[in-house]
């Protein structure tokens, strides 16, 4: 039944991802502060909490992409290609937006697997060397990058007062969890079984039925 469920057209997943890029680009717009390029928030405005959050939060998006966009060159399947190469970079580049609006430094490297928060670097360099392993395994990568990343933001999310800032991760989760539906998918349909780690099962087959919110 679950993979039954997971089994979504080739025209609804085109839906989703271009609502999500409409989405995205939208709330950012509704914020204000692309109608006046002259508006520049200032870091004060924030909490460290929210700061930090964000720093992670730019970083973690990009690790997402430079991962799929490896495992894309070596294992040639389109959903690394579609999720890292598209999705992944407007994500990235949802919370570049917040980094300028607020003045904060960006402290991403442009170079492909290159990270300055030591954590995220390690993560990075655990995942493909998982990933590299077989396709199976390169999946479940692809599955645990996004439940961490849904947890990350439902974090960061209940830590800021802040309208683009949550408006933005809200919008990201909607994201991830489709990409999670994406990568249970081709799990699914391979035969293979993946187990959540990160999320309560709860959330996890919610997600997975798009009952979710």
């Amino acid at each position: 039944m679950a993979a039954k469920r997971l089994q979504l057209g080739k025209r609804e997943l085109m839906f989703k991802k271009l609502l999500i890029g409409f989405i995205l680009i939208t709330s950012l717009l509704s914020c204000g502060y692309a109608e006046n390029p002259g508006y520049l928030a200032t870091n004060s405005s924030l909490s460290e909490q929210e700061i930090s959050d964000l720093l992670w939060m730019v970083e973690e998006e990009k690790l997402a992409s430079d991962v799929y966009g490896e495992l894309y060159d070596l294992w040639g399947l389109r959903p690394f290609y579609n999720i890292g190469a598209r999705s992944e970079v407007q994500h990235v580049e949802a919370v570049n937006y917040l980094l300028a609006t607020y003045g904060i430094e960006n402290p991403s490297s442009s170079t492909r697997g290159e990270f300055s928060n030591p954590d995220l670097q390690a993560l990075y360099d655990k995942l493909i060397a998982q990933g590299t392993q077989s396709l199976e395994q390169a999946l479940y990568v692809g599955a645990t990058i996004e439940e961490v990343d849904i947890v990350d933001l439902q974090n960061a999310l209940a830590q800021t007062t802040q309208a683009d800032i949550a408006t933005v991760y809200k919008n990201l989760m909607m994201g991830s969890s489709n990409h999670l539906q994406a990568f249970m998918s081709q799990i699914e349909a391979r035969g293979y079984s993946y187990t959540p780690q990160y999320l309560d099962e709860a959330t996890f087959y919610a997600i997975l039925d798009g009952t979710w919110n």
